[in-house]
């Protein structure tokens, strides 16, 4: 997606016997990078890696995924100067774009992650254009789960758990958002599996006014969303050197 931007992107593989300091001080060498605006370290790391310690040695400036503590408290306290991670900034987007409500809408996210559920609670409950919604956080511990579910205009799914919301978890016409990916077994597909989200789609699909699929939906929002928020760090962080074009390396046409 860089290329095809026209981005100077950089894409550092280390093998996993890599160690912590080493990594540590890979992460620095990109700190101190003026070519590089936005950083973002794959998860999950291999089992010795302190994956927190890594993200807290972010340049916050940098952190274009949004986990630094320091993005994470601007985005509680709405300091629009933050990074808020890109998934659930997606959402938010698709909703905007596809004139979905959000102002007042009873929103039920399912699921408590750092990455999607908590940060998407805190961005839509925001008291601001394309947010004030009422937010309900709900979990595998949930008492009465459906019960919860079937009161959302807008239910976004991202639990973890392939087809787990079924017909009876939605009411007519909510908008239903499927966060999910998940591999099940499909031995009529050459790679042995299939991609699925956490929501039943054909059978939600019936009482949804509106329904994202999986692949297809809040994915490529994702990758959007990582794109603006390493543009927005360039244009927060300011300046920075061009890098030398790689020998072997062809430009993409910028129309």
């Amino acid at each position: 997606m860089c290329r095809e931007l026209g981005l100077h992107s950089l894409k550092l593989e280390l093998t996993a016997s890599t160690t912590q300091a080493a990594l540590l001080t890979r992460v620095q060498e990109l700190n101190h990078d003026a070519a590089i605006h936005g950083i973002l370290v794959q998860s999950p790391p291999p089992k010795h890696i302190d994956e927190a310690a890594i993200v807290r040695a972010l340049d916050p400036r940098k952190d274009v995924d949004g986990f630094h503590p320091e993005n994470v408290a601007k985005l509680v306290i709405g300091d629009p100067n933050g990074f808020v991670p890109c998934t659930p900034l997606g959402v938010q987007r698709l909703l905007i774009e596809s004139k979905i409500d959000i102002d007042g809408a009873a929103v039920v996210i399912l699921g408590r992650s750092l990455i999607v559920g908590k940060p998407l609670a805190l961005l839509l409950m925001q008291k601001k254009k394309n947010a004030n919604a009422t937010v309900t956080v709900a979990h595998s511990h949930s008492r009465d789960l459906e019960k919860i579910t079937r009161s959302a205009d807008i239910l976004i799914a991202a639990i973890g758990q392939a087809n787990f919301v079924k017909s009876k978890h939605v009411r007519d016409g909510a908008i239903v958002i499927d966060v999910g990916i998940n591999r099940v077994e499909n031995s009529g597909n050459e790679r042995g599996y299939r991609l699925v989200g956490d929501v039943a789609l054909d059978e939600v699909a019936e009482k949804a006014a509106r329904i994202t699929p999986v692949p297809g939906g809040v994915g490529p929002m994702t990758i959007a969303m990582l794109m603006s928020n390493t543009v927005k760090a360039c244009r927060q962080f300011g300046g920075g050197g061009s890098p030398e074009p790689h020998a072997n390396s062809n430009p993409p046409r910028i129309d």
